[in-house]
């Protein structure tokens, strides 16, 4: 490697296997270089999160990241870590700072079923990255008080107010925003990626409900993709959809898959959840982060695995899928390569995610997938975390490294 990766390191039960992923399938295998930055929980509240800004602001100069997943606290964790404050979510920081949109994708290996029938094809999700109620203003309200939506003009003089609510009880107020440059950037994104890809895409919002906010994105996406792509669409075969949220849904569940299926942040978040669960498990999702300057951060798309943390650190093995965080380092390196011209690096990359699905299909898994496989002629077999890991590092032999 000649340019570094960011490497941006989390918490708990991923921190682990992380450090193992790195350890016997990357470090023996490759010239390694990364600008690390640890974005544990501890570190954050040490650096009062100024950490997770150096390392956004390090993925814009670098152009490329690899992120393991990481604690967003509540009042729990406040209390566990002995926190100064509740810090917000490192990826929506991450996500404001880069203005980027989150692809996530199953990743389809023989013999695990989807527990949907229908799904033939892997749907991919397309997250809006930036605000809504990742960057939201929220407040408790004690009863008699009221609270207003107020916008001033640049000097600060107030041009209108409307009531959000009169409080006749406690209660609690948020406000949320977005702008039409990071929508109309999560646009073209979404269709860029269709267009590469060669797929449908299906939005779903709920305008009828919220006229003016969920609105806007629907027209912005309509004013983009009527003047600048429905002629390249059209030429491709695909097409592009826009309806109700609730009624995507109800698409999704009755199509085969092979759909881009864009979302508002907050209906990605617990979509793209779903979808990876339904094609097998959380573990088996793909997730990158694509700035409109063609910034790339890669991460899992699930959480940092606190009940198999805690069994790790009272000397309990543990059965944790590491595939989602293979990938995230997998497609580090192959996008670095890309852009260095380094096809060795490239191939690499791919042998190791050809390794995995190999060691999968033969019948070596960790516990979450032994339920959902069926193969002929292969016994599932449940491996530890770092047992799993092994196996995978033997595949790998086999690709002559």
């Amino acid at each position: 490697m000649s340019t570094p990766i960011v490497e941006m390191d989390g918490d708990e039960m991923t921190r682990v296997l992380w450090a193992w992923i790195k350890e016997i399938l990357i470090e023996p295998y490759i010239n390694l270089k990364t600008e690390y930055y640890d974005l544990g929980l501890p570190e954050r509240d040490r650096t009062c999160d100024g950490v997770t800004v150096a390392a956004a602001e390090a993925a814009k100069r670098l152009g490329v990241a690899v992120k393991c997943a990481t604690i967003t606290p509540n009042a729990q964790r406040v209390e566990e870590y002995n926190l100064k404050e509740m810090w917000k979510s490192p990826n929506g920081t991450i996500r404001r700072i880069l203005d980027g949109t989150v692809f996530r994708s199953p990743i389809l290996v023989k013999g695990i079923t989807p527990y949907v029938p229908g799904w033939k094809k892997p749907i991919a999700i397309a997250r809006h990255a930036y605000g809504d109620i990742y960057n939201a203003v929220e407040s408790r309200v004690e009863g008699g008080n009221s609270a207003y939506l107020v916008i001033c003009d640049g000097e600060g003089r107030e041009l209108e107010r409307k009531l959000v609510h009169k409080f006749s009880s406690d209660g609690v107020v948020q406000g949320v925003h977005n702008t039409d440059q990071s929508v109309s950037a999560f646009a073209r994104s979404c269709f860029n990626y269709a267009l590469s890809n060669k797929t449908d895409v299906w939005f779903g919002a709920k305008d009828t409900i919220s006229k003016i906010y969920d609105h806007r994105f629907k027209d912005i996406f309509a004013e983009i993709y009527q003047n600048e792509y429905r002629a390249a669409f059209e030429s491709a075969g695909i097409s592009y959809t826009y309806t109700l949220i609730d009624d995507v849904v109800a698409r999704i569940m009755r199509s085969e898959g092979g759909i881009l299926w864009v979302c508002k942040n907050y209906d990605g978040d617990v979509m793209s959840d779903m979808v990876a669960t339904a094609f097998g498990s959380l573990g088996m999702m793909s997730s990158v982060l694509v700035s409109p300057d063609g910034k790339y951060e890669f991460e899992a798309a699930h959480g940092t695995v606190t009940r198999h943390y805690y069994k790790h650190i009272k000397g309990e093995e543990t059965s944790t899928n590491p595939v989602a965080t293979i990938w995230a380092w997998t497609g580090a390196l192959k996008k670095r390569g890309e852009l260095d011209g380094n096809r060795k690096l490239i191939t690499f990359a791919q042998n190791l995610e050809s390794a995995t699905l190999k060691t999968i299909e033969s019948g070596y898994m960790t516990g979450d997938l032994v339920p959902t496989f069926s193969l002929a002629g292969v016994t599932p077999q449940k491996l530890t975390s770092r047992g799993f890991l092994l196996k995978i590092a033997e595949n790998l032999a086999a690709c002559g490294y």
